[in-house]
C-alpha cells in the first residue's frame, strides 16, 4: 500500500513479500486511542489482507483522540522511538482520521500514515474484477481522498501572505479537485445506469413470483461457502477478508418449491460511509429481499461474536434493511466444543447452528427458509383456460407441488402463491386467496364454493379466464 500524489492509498507492487517469504517492504506499526482493552487482531488482518506486515502495536488510553494529531504530545514521541526500534515504514491507526490529523501525524513523523478506512478501500480496490466493482470503488475512493489531495507544486508557491500571494501551487491543487469531482459527477451517471440495469433484472425476478433471500453478515463468515453449500453452486471462496464484492445469485430447491439465494458483500466494524453510499446498488439486493440470512462465525469469542453482530445490525439499519425479517446462522460450528455450543444456543436461542464446510445443519437451513417465507404464500384455487397453458408451466415454476385438476372449462390449479403474484394471476382466481398458508381441502364438486371467512363474495372475479 502506497500514497500516490492525490493521497490516494494504492497497492504497492512490492508488498507480495509478506506472503512469499524473506522481509516485507512495507511494514506497519499499529496505533489505537480507545478507554478500553484493544485488540489489534482485526486490524492486522485487515494489513495482511493488503499486502502489509505488521511490525508493532501501541496503544493511548484516552477519553478522546487529539484533534491536531490524534495522539497526545508524549505518546507521539514514544511513536517515533517504536517507528525506530520496530523498523516500521508505516503508521496504521484503527480509526478515520481527519485530513488535518493525518497531514500532522505524517510531519511530525516522518513516515506515511493511513487510517482504517484507507487501508479497507485498498482492499476493496485491489478485489474488484467487474466493472460495476471497479465503479463502485473509485468512487468511495475519489470521495474520502477528495479533502485529503495534495499537491506537489509547492515549488511554484510564493511566500507571505495576503493579497498578492496567491501562487500556482494553489491553483493547481484546486484544479485537481474541480477534476476530482468532475469525475464524481460522471461515475455516479454510470453508477445510476448500473442501478438501472440492476432494476430491469429485478424486475424480471419478480415476474417469476420467487421469494429472494440474502446472505448478509460480516466478512470471512462463510457466506460464500454456505451459498456453496445449500444451492450447488461454485461461487469462488477464499479465506480472506472482501473476498466477494459483487453479489452472486442462485436457485434453492426445497420442499417442492424454488428461491433465490444471493451472496453480497460483507460488513466490518467502522465500515467507511463512502462505502456504503457507493456500493447502494448492490446493497439494493439485500434491502429488497424477502428475507435475511445472519452468517455470524460461531468460532469467534464471545465480545467480538457481539461485536460482529452489533456492526452488521447497523449497517442493515443505514441501508434500510433494519426491519426485514431475519434468520441468525451461526455458521463454523465444526471449530467450536459443545461447551461453546451450549453457551452460543443460551445467547442465541433462535440461531441455526452450521457448518457449511461439512454441512452440518444445512437441512434445517432449508426447513427454517421455508417456515418464515411460507406467512407470505396464500392457498388459492385458478382456473386457467386450455388456451392460456403457458400459464400453467409458470404456475409449476412457482410452486412445483401444486395440485391441477382438467375440467370441462380449463385446468383447475391450487397452489401456494406469494403476494406479488397473486396480482399477475387474479383474473383466474376461482376462490379468493386465504389468508393462511396451508392448502385447502379438496373441495366437494357438489357443495357450493365458500371462503370459510364471509369474504368470497369480494374476492371471486370469475370461474374462467377473462
Amino acid at each position: 500500500m502506497q500514497r500516490s500524489r492525490h493521497g490516494r492509498s494504492e497497492q504497492s507492487r512490492l508488498a507480495a513479500g509478506i506472503d512469499g517469504g524473506g522481509r516485507a517492504a512495507q511494514r506497519a506499526l499499529c496505533v489505537a486511542v480507545t478507554t478500553s482493552r484493544e485488540d489489534f487482531a482485526e486490524l492486522s488482518e485487515l494489513l495482511r489482507t493488503a499486502g502489509v506486515a505488521v511490525a508493532g502495536e501501541l496503544v493511548q488510553q484516552r477519553e478522546q483522540p487529539h484533534p491536531n494529531s490524534y495522539l497526545g504530545r508524549g505518546k507521539l514521541e514514544e511513536l517515533k522511538l517504536a517507528i525506530d526500534r520496530q523498523d516500521a515504514n508505516l503508521v496504521a491507526c484503527d480509526d478515520e482520521l481527519t485530513p488535518r490529523q493525518e497531514r500532522n501525524l505524517e510531519a511530525a513523523l516522518g513516515v506515511p500514515v493511513i487510517d482504517r478506512p484507507a487501508i479497507i478501500l485498498d482492499i476493496f480496490a485491489s478485489h474488484a474484477n467487474s466493472a460495476e466493482g471497479k465503479l463502485q470503488v473509485e468512487l468511495a475512493q475519489l470521495e474520502y481522498n477528495l479533502a485529503r489531495m495534495r499537491g506537489l507544486w509547492t515549488h511554484l508557491e510564493r511566500l507571505g501572505g495576503g493579497i498578492g500571494t496567491r501562487g500556482p501551487g494553489e491553483t493547481q491543487i484546486e484544479t485537481d479537485r474541480r477534476l476530482a469531482r468532475d469525475r464524481i459527477a460522471a461515475l455516479r451517471r454510470r453508477l445510476a445506469r448500473v442501478r438501472s440495469s440492476r432494476s430491469i433484472m429485478r424486475r424480471e425476478r419478480e415476474r417469476a413470483a420467487l421469494p429472494e433471500i440474502a446472505l448478509a453478515g460480516y466478512t470471512n463468515a462463510g457466506k460464500s461457502t454456505l451459498l456453496n453449500a445449500l444451492t450447488g453452486a461454485a461461487v469462488g471462496v477464499r479465506d480472506r477478508l472482501f473476498h466477494t464484492l459483487d453479489p452472486s445469485t442462485r436457485t434453492l430447491m426445497h420442499d417442492g418449491r424454488t428461491f433465490l439465494l444471493t451472496d453480497t458483500v460483507g460488513f466490518i466494524r467502522k465500515l467507511p460511509h463512502q462505502l456504503v453510499d457507493a456500493f447502494a446498488a448492490t446493497l439494493e439486493e439485500t434491502r429488497r429481499a424477502d428475507l435475511l440470512l445472519h452468517v455470524a462465525d460461531a468460532s469467534a469469542d464471545a465480545e467480538t461474536l457481539a461485536e460482529m453482530l452489533s456492526a452488521v445490525d447497523a449497517v442493515l439499519d443505514e441501508i434500510g434493511a433494519g426491519e426485514q425479517p431475519r434468520l441468525l446462522v451461526l455458521n463454523k460450528v465444526d471449530a467450536i466444543d459443545d461447551e461453546r455450543r451450549e453457551e452460543l444456543g443460551l445467547r442465541h436461542p433462535d440461531a441455526i447452528f452450521v457448518s457449511a464446510l461439512n454441512g452440518e445443519g444445512l437441512d434445517l437451513v432449508r426447513a427454517r427458509i421455508a417456515t418464515a417465507l411460507r406467512d407470505g404464500l396464500r392457498s388459492v384455487e385458478l382456473l386457467v383456460p386450455y388456451s392460456e397453458g403457458a400459464r400453467v408451466s409458470e404456475l409449476h415454476a412457482i410452486d412445483s407441488a401444486l395440485q391441477r385438476r382438467d375440467t370441462p372449462d380449463g385446468v383447475l390449479v391450487r397452489a401456494r402463491l406469494p403476494a406479488p403474484a397473486l396480482e399477475r394471476y387474479a383474473c383466474f382466481l376461482s376462490a379468493g386467496p386465504s389468508n393462511g398458508a396451508q392448502r385447502p381441502e379438496e373441495p366437494n364438486p357438489s357443495a357450493p364454493r365458500s371462503s370459510g371467512d364471509g369474504n368470497s363474495a369480494s374476492t371471486t372475479v370469475g370461474s374462467s379466464g377473462q
